[in-house]
């Protein structure tokens, strides 16, 4: 008894704060603590009220293609600085930092792999990196594989999940990313491509203003914030309150702006019929 009184004594306030953290989550939305291991096993949707916790690009990725089926494409490229931007920090610090922080080279990855044994090209883009916003490399990205699933006859499913628009950091050379994206699609419609669309919290901007949106079929997960400019934003403009909401997947579905709101742990399930629908 006296040595684990002083071995607890030994342990700081800060450590066993920490320790917790590790192994609980507190759900956002109802304010439940969720065991960690518990909040993974379930995609990352919390137990109590649906609550859908926003997922890293390679969670998303491991969640939704077959196992050990992923190949990453074009993963080397590295977003340039062309305005030698400087601010509180300058750009190439901030991708520095970023790229520390989530272990990612850029806001996206691309690549191809199978779901449900039907080989597809994937777009994943994460709000973790500079808020998923589009950058040169985001859109160069994209389009190439845009061209590859014309190329190799494979459809397209991207998810989108960028609260940044386009990227001021790169100036108009971020803002052509959306002409550019959105004429990559057209590409791929032409060759008569299937391109499936999900949308995921948040989904803004600049993002939402391009490739997003112009899917043959866009799923949203419940709750997501989806639009261009932000609600705060539309109200000061307007002067005007807006309905309750407005922005969300649900709200944007009841005014036939997107196909269906699917929860996440039925979205693999819900991805693999609509390719084998296309695919025979």
């Amino acid at each position: 008894m006296i040595f684990k009184r002083k071995k607890y004594i030994e342990i700081s306030p800060k450590e066993k704060v920490e320790v917790k953290k590790e192994i609980w989550v507190k759900c956002e939305k109802c304010g439940k603590l969720i065991y960690t291991k518990k909040l993974e096993e379930n995609l990352k949707v919390c137990p109590e009220c649906n609550f859908h916790f926003r997922m890293t690009a390679k969670e998303r990725i491991n969640s939704i293609v077959d196992q050990g089926t992923f190949v990453e494409k074009w993963a080397n490229l590295l977003s340039d600085d062309p305005l030698n931007f400087v601010g509180v920090k300058s750009y190439k610090e901030k991708l520095e930092e970023e790229m520390k922080n989530t272990g990612m080279k850029e806001s996206i990855i691309t690549g191809i792999g199978e779901i449900g044994d039907i080989p597809v090209a994937l777009s994943v883009l994460d709000s973790h990196f500079i808020m998923g916003s589009m950058g040169s490399v985001v859109g160069e990205k994209f389009t190439r594989l845009c061209e590859f699933a014309i190329e190799k006859g494979l459809p397209l499913v991207s998810f989108s999940g960028g609260g940044g628009g386009a990227r001021m950091y790169e100036g108009v050379i971020s803002l052509m990313q959306m002409a550019k994206t959105a004429a990559a699609i057209g590409k791929l419609k032409k060759a008569g491509i299937l391109y499936i669309s999900i949308l995921t919290d948040p989904t803004m901007g600049g993002v939402a203003a391009s490739f997003a949106f112009l899917g043959d079929i866009i799923i949203a997960e419940p709750k997501a914030l989806i639009g261009f400019a932000g609600p705060r934003v539309i109200e000061q403009t307007i002067k005007q309150k807006l309905p309750p909401g407005f922005q969300t997947s649900e709200f944007l579905y009841e005014h036939g702006l997107i196909d269906m709101v699917v929860d996440r742990r039925n979205l693999k399930e819900t991805i693999i019929k609509i390719l084998r629908i296309f695919h025979l």
